[in-house]
């Protein structure tokens, strides 16, 4: 048998009979399974094409296999939680993860922990890269979809936390699901929501294009190669095909079943979709614990693949040159990953093995040099002498404990009020 072009990988939320499993979409012959607990939902991701990486299920870790040796654990990232979700960079050089309500950027080829984004006020639900890399796509169950510019991130002074380069606040409900398309800063994004309606959004100038109105929630979505088509997955199992060029052009248009087109096979909601690369199959995973493989032209399933519980992750990849041949090694190796947050200017802690390279800011914004700031460090130190510096630390340590328990008084409030109002709104 040739080579296959395409892969798809899946994950079901038992982890019986293997935590993901790699099959051939046309003949659904398993090729290779990798064992060792279970994934969560939004939590399988391929790493540079040599790695795979699943957050486990409620722990705080992600497991890692090389692609290639199967069945063997390489090693386990811990963090300092439980992982939502997670997405690694189109260019393999960034990890990123949702714990709780914060997103944790790691830079892959030292193990930095970059920077922790606090933006949200709920957990993180979905995170995405843009094809270039130079944007993450982060949504939670805030009902915010915010976007992230990598560079700025990166280079935010330490005196202030980064900002997103949008906040997109137009859904009422939780996210479900994020997706990117192709054209890095230029690319449209589309995001599900529980409040029942899929929009469509230009990162270049942050607007909304669309939004269908559905009569059921959507729980997950996809475009096409070509972004012709979105597919959307409902909750009642049923998949909805919206035209994005249909005529007369609205912004805001409700969904008819009777009138557009929709793929029906799934007996619960559908969690997870992904299209070929050329455009002709969707490959869909459901609580009904199947994936389906559907011909897009003619609607018909092709395929159905039963698992052991309800599908968490489902995707279709291009296959790696390398990946059935099991005496190849990952071209790189994976160091250890931090917890902690570490200086931008050099090493601090015992696992750090070199100095992070930044890009140089924008000109037009002068950066103090090393020795100006050294002499901005004496300065301070000089006039701190004759201080109680002890006296200093203890009123700085017990403000601190005051505002920290005022900061978690505040998140319980807002999250009480967010389920009440969630309540209120979805009560039939």
């Amino acid at each position: 048998m040739a080579a296959p072009m395409e892969l798809v990988l899946s994950a079901d939320a038992t982890g019986q009979v293997a935590n993901c499993t790699v099959w051939e979409p046309v003949t659904g012959s398993v090729l290779l399974t990798y064992r060792g607990g279970n994934t969560s939902n939004r939590g399988l991701a391929v790493l540079g094409g040599q790695y795979l990486l699943g957050a486990q299920l409620g722990k705080n870790y992600i497991n890692v296999w090389e692609l290639q040796r199967r069945d063997q654990l390489q090693q386990k990232i811990v963090c300092p939680g439980p992982v939502n979700c997670l997405a690694t960079s189109p260019n393999g050089l960034y990890l990123v993860s949702g714990i709780a309500e914060s997103i944790y950027l790691w830079e892959v080829c030292t193990g930095r922990l970059l920077a922790i984004l606090n933006n949200h006020y709920q957990d993180v639900t979905c995170l995405t890269f843009t094809d270039d890399s130079s944007h993450i796509i982060s949504g939670a169950k805030d009902s915010l979809v915010l976007v992230w510019s990598l560079y700025s991130v990166l280079q935010v002074e330490t005196s202030r936390g980064p900002e997103p380069r949008y906040v997109w606040s137009r859904h009422s409900l939780p996210i479900t699901d994020v997706q990117c398309g192709i054209g890095g800063p230029q690319a449209r994004v589309v995001t599900s929501s529980l409040d029942q309606t899929v929009k469509l959004w230009e990162i270049c100038s942050g607007d909304l294009l669309l939004s269908v109105l559905f009569d059921v929630r959507i729980m997950s979505v996809a475009f096409d190669p070509a972004e012709y088509h979105l597919f959307c997955g409902g909750s009642d199992g049923v998949i909805y095909q919206v035209d994005l060029y249909a005529t007369p052009e609205q912004r805001e248009r409700p969904f008819h079943p009777e009138q557009e087109m929709v793929f029906k096979g799934h007996r619960n909601q559908v969690t997870c979709l992904s299209v070929s690369l050329d455009g002709s199959m969707l490959i869909s995973g459901s609580h009904d614990e199947t994936v389906c493989v559907w011909d897009i032209h003619s609607k018909q399933c092709l395929r159905t693949v039963a698992h052991r519980g309800p599908v968490t992750n489902v995707f279709i990849i291009p296959a790696p040159g390398n990946i059935l041949r099991a005496e190849s090694k990952p071209s790189f190796p994976l160091p250890h990953f931090s917890k902690h947050l570490q200086g931008a200017e050099g090493c601090e802690g015992p696992e750090s093995g070199g100095v992070i390279l930044r890009l140089g800011k924008q000109q037009g914004s002068r950066e103090n040099t090393y020795l100006q700031r050294a002499e901005q460090l004496q300065s301070l130190l000089g006039e701190s002498e004759g201080k109680n510096l002890s006296g200093l630390v203890e009123q700085l340590r017990s403000r601190t404990s005051e505002l920290e328990e005022e900061l978690n008084v505040v998140r319980k409030i807002n999250k009480d009020l967010f389920d009440f109002s969630a309540r209120i709104i979805t009560k039939q």
